[in-house]
């Protein structure tokens, strides 16, 4: 366990039960959100790759443009 995580626990533990509850909540709901999002890039990556070969060629086609901010 790393200091700051062991001095967060340690804050904690000083509220009263519900109050770790809802922190103890909080943390697992982003526990959960990184794994879904660590699985949809995993899932994605050929998606990603297809994507990145279309742009490069439409790169190369002169299909694309340089824009600004301001130009768009």
């Amino acid at each position: 366990m790393t200091q700051l995580l062991e001095k967060a626990l340690n804050e904690i533990y000083k509220l009263p039960l519900e109050k770790q509850d809802a922190i103890a909540a909080i943390i697992l709901e982003e526990l959960e959100d990184e794994q879904r999002w660590d699985k949809a890039f995993a899932e994605s990556q050929d998606q990603l790759a297809q994507l990145s070969q279309k742009v490069r060629a439409d790169i190369k086609a002169g299909r694309v443009k340089n824009m600004g901010i301001d130009e768009l």
